[in-house]
């Protein structure tokens, strides 16, 4: 389970995922749902 434990002021971009990375700063990420689906050319 997910614990807040700061208020740092990030302002939030819709679309990218937030999260605590391995040297403890804060990275974001492009999520990879919602992308439209492409047509295939025979």
């Amino acid at each position: 389970m997910a614990e807040k434990v700061a208020k740092v002021g990030v302002k939030r971009v819709q679309g990218y995922l937030y999260f605590v990375d391995k040297q403890g700063d804060i990275s974001r990420a492009k999520m990879a749902r919602g992308r439209k689906k492409s047509k295939k050319r025979r």
